[in-house]
């Protein structure tokens, strides 16, 4: 990674996941030339119930993941309601909406590792703003934190990208938990998500190509099905033997377009609802065009690097158990 040092004093965690080839260990980035110092679990449980609300203290339990505390909703609408998503995230740069993103836990959010090209030595360029559902009104309770680094996956490359196209954000200090600001459940292991099953996309991108969303910046969300990793791939295909679509990417959409995750941003979440939690399936990553026919949203799979996740973002929460049945519902 040009233009930055680093140390030999931490390792980075191997990738692991289908289509993931193992990396060698190499020295982890450090900002200024220190190296990140990473701290222990503080406990949480694998998707057992906590407290509704916490601060985010060390030692403390934390709430439930996946399960929203507010479940009024805009029905039928494109507007999702206050709280009704209260995981996702607006990582600004410079003051600005720049990429939305996905809490795991008090420290650690996932994002698109897309979304710092030529920024990852800079994170007081950014910050992250939480429990804020307009940006345009982000109310007294939002809470907006400094980053104090960005992890890449180690398969990604800068030069090529889309491949393992997932990044974790070490906030600054601990958020404080509230019916506004909860994490999201990674998938366990044994969870499948089948063709045509209902997930949701939310985010504050444009309306369509080339139309920004209008004030007050109200989080939009969208219902996409899955679409089985065959047909996508055959929809991306490139020729001479060259498949845009790797073994590590989701799609999801409406083959005749018209609706697509333009209606999100990068960054942001693909999720899905199993056994009663939401789990964060994908990372919003790339797509070409915007809602295009045979052209659908293309994401990271979380699944496909969970393991790397977990290692380095201690305290995430799994959920979910195998075949199990999403609910294409929102909230409600």
């Amino acid at each position: 990674m040009q233009g930055l040092s680093c140390s030999s004093l931490c390792v980075l965690v191997p990738g692991t996941g289908p289509g993931i080839q193992q990396v060698p260990n190499k020295c982890q980035v450090s900002w200024g030339g220190q190296p990140p110092q990473f701290q222990k679990g503080v406990g949480w449980g694998a998707g057992g119930a906590g407290p509704a609300v916490g601060t985010g203290a060390p030692g403390e339990t934390p709430p439930a993941c996946g399960k929203p505390q507010r479940l009024d909703r805009v029905v039928g609408g494109q507007d999702s309601a206050d709280a009704e998503w209260p995981w996702v995230v607006s990582i600004q740069k410079n003051g600005t909406h720049h990429c939305a993103g996905s809490l795991l836990s008090s420290r650690w959010v996932a994002t698109a590792a897309h979304c710092f090209k030529g920024n990852l030595d800079k994170p007081s360029l950014f910050s992250v703003l939480l429990g804020a559902w307009q940006l345009g009104r982000p109310g007294p309770r939002s809470q907006k934190v400094g980053i104090a680094w960005v992890l890449p996956h180690p398969v990604y490359s800068w030069k090529e990208g889309a491949r393992a196209d997932i990044a974790l954000v070490r906030l600054e200090h601990p958020i404080q938990f509230s019916e506004r600001i909860l994490p999201i459940c990674l998938p366990d292991p044994s969870v499948h998500l089948p063709a045509d099953t209902d997930c949701w996309i939310v985010g504050w991108g444009s309306v369509q190509d080339g139309v920004p969303l209008h004030h007050p910046q109200t989080l939009q969300k969208l219902k996409v099905p899955i679409i089985d990793w065959e047909t996508c791939s055959r929809l991306y295909w490139r020729g001479a033997g060259q498949g845009a679509i790797t073994e590590d990417m989701l799609c999801a959409g409406y083959l005749e377009g018209q609706r697509d995750a333009c209606l999100g941003d990068s960054g942001g979440p693909l999720m899905c609802r199993v056994d009663g939690a939401w789990l964060l399936a994908g990372v919003i990553s790339w797509g070409e065009g915007c809602a295009e026919r045979n052209r659908p949203g293309v994401y990271t799979s979380v699944s496909a690097h969970r393991a790397w996740v977990e290692r380095v973002a201690q305290g995430v929460q799994l959920r979910g158990r195998a075949q199990g049945s999403p609910g294409a519902a929102a909230p409600h």
